[in-house]
């Protein structure tokens, strides 16, 4: 007779199985960030994943960063490889990629942060799958108590789409026209700390990968 698995064990299991309830694509998966920004990420930090240390972002001047916020019971977790391949890729041109766990969309984020790594390693993607890019602890990205940096980053990029979703996903308050709509939306910084551009959530990372390309080409002739 098969062993009963306690209720709290086949939470994240049935996650798996729920897809991302998201707004239709728009035509636009990418939209250039404003040409008047005002400030830097380099005003902010964050917390490691394992909370042992706070990040200044100054540390990355001179980098491309790619702002990500990530989930791990999502549909679009199947990034996540995608997003190690990408900073493999491109580090040689001075990318680096940032995760930012949130559970503000469909709860697929739903664990403590002690959680998130054995999530993404035995569950989804799975296979022994493990993040080369810097993870930091699970926050919010909308809504009263969301971080800093990420009211920035929105502030200073138009959103791609005019949709923001249905009313019972929205669970924050209070809800702006910028707002980020769902997991791992996209926000590539310059290198000298000011955002360049944004991507609809459902851009895939190829076309992610073709646009930061496009930009470090322009950057180079110039």
């Amino acid at each position: 007779m098969m062993a009963q698995l306690p209720a709290s064990s086949l939470f994240p299991l049935l996650l798996v199985g729920v897809t991302c309830m998201n707004p239709k694509p728009p035509e636009k998966v990418k939209m250039d960030c404003y040409k008047d920004v005002k400030g830097t990420i380099y005003e902010y930090d964050a917390l490691t994943l394992n909370g042992k240390e706070h990040v200044h972002f100054k540390q990355y001047a001179g980098k491309h960063v790619l702002f990500v916020n990530v989930a791990t019971y999502c549909g679009l977790t199947a990034q996540y490889p995608e997003l190690n391949a990408l900073q493999d890729e491109l580090k040689p041109w001075g990318l680096v990629v940032l995760g930012f766990p949130c559970n503000q969309f469909g709860n697929q984020e739903p664990g403590e942060n002690s959680e998130i790594l054995p999530g993404l390693k035995y569950v989804r993607p799975g296979r022994g799958y493990v993040p080369n890019f810097q993870l930091f602890e699970k926050g919010d990205v909308n809504g009263k108590t969301e971080q800093k940096v990420f009211s920035f980053l929105k502030l200073s990029c138009p959103h791609p789409s005019e949709v923001l979703g249905s009313s019972r996903h929205i669970s924050w308050e209070p809800v702006k026209v910028h707002d980020i709509r769902w997991n791992f939306e996209k926000f590539l910084v310059g290198p000298n700390g000011v955002p360049v551009m944004r991507w609809f959530h459902q851009a895939p990372i190829s076309t992610v990968r073709s646009d930061i390309l496009e930009y470090l080409k322009q950057l180079k002739t110039k």
